[in-house]
């Protein structure tokens, strides 16, 4: 199939990837736009993890207060450079994740953060809840590892659906500013305050 420019100039303005991997992607696809989608985000992603070694020192402290002033967003995302800090992706991405932990109310940014105590005790709970609804003892810790699954998803930023995106996670949106801006860009760290609420 004959790629004509205009194909290629849809597919850079859904991916905000060059001309030449753009045109390549929709031969490699054989003109099928959703596929070479596909390729490219995954080669996006293959990228953007090579990156993710490199040190992220640069970056923002980007905030949100929801409407009232009774809930706000204080959060650290990282860029290697100054520059790629500054550009309209990047502090568009800090405004659209601090909403998002304003509306999802993530406790940590990676599971590899969440206290181990907390962890085990979700786990015995899962398994008692289990226990309780009669599953077999054999299929016990398969239900418990699928039920953990879900809570990571629930209560890790990285996991959780993007609220103005169900098709996306957090950490889809990472990599595809990561592929986009050619850094390795980071959340550090995030604070979400509620009036009248313990820290």
């Amino acid at each position: 199939m004959a790629i004509t420019a205009q194909m290629v100039q849809e597919l850079r303005k859904k991916t905000n990837v060059g001309m030449m991997d753009c045109k390549k992607a929709l031969t490699e696809a054989d003109g099928d736009m959703e596929k070479a989608v596909e390729i490219l985000r995954k080669r996006g992603i293959a990228k953007a993890e090579d990156r993710a070694g490199r040190a992220a020192e640069e970056g923002v402290i980007a905030s949100y207060i929801h409407a009232g002033n009774k809930l706000g967003v204080m959060l650290e995302v990282n860029s290697e450079t100054d520059f790629v800090a500054r550009t309209d992706e990047f502090l568009a991405f800090s405004k659209d994740v601090s909403m998002h932990i304003a509306a999802a109310a993530p406790i940590v940014v990676n599971r590899e953060e969440l206290d181990q105590e907390l962890v085990e005790r979700e786990q015995r709970i899962f398994k008692e809840q289990a226990l309780q609804e009669g599953k077999p003892e054999k299929v016990v810790d398969r239900i418990v590892e699928g039920r953990m699954e879900k809570y990571f998803q629930d209560v890790c930023l990285m996991e959780q659906t993007f609220v103005k995106d169900p098709d996306q996670t957090i950490k889809d949106l990472l990599d595809a500013l990561r592929a986009q801006s050619g850094e390795n860009v980071t959340i550090r760290r995030f604070v979400r305050f509620v009036l009248g609420e313990d820290s």
